[in-house]
């Protein structure tokens, strides 16, 4: 039994999907937010937490 989970929010400045396994086997992540540090550091929470993750976002990077 595996336990997933995902969600997709969008707005006029951002879209984010997000999807999670609990119980996936090897940890595969894939993380594309266009921040290298933190697609960095959602790869390290699957891989250690032992659960697979896909966050995929794109939209405004720029801060006013």
């Amino acid at each position: 039994m595996t336990r997933p989970a995902g969600r997709r929010r969008t707005t006029k400045e951002t879209s984010v999907a997000v999807a999670i396994d609990l119980d996936g086997p090897e940890g595969n992540v894939h993380a594309a937010t266009g921040l290298p540090f933190f697609d960095h550091m959602l790869d390290q929470l699957g891989r250690h937490g032992g659960f697979d993750l896909t966050v995929e976002a794109q939209g405004d990077l720029h801060v006013d």
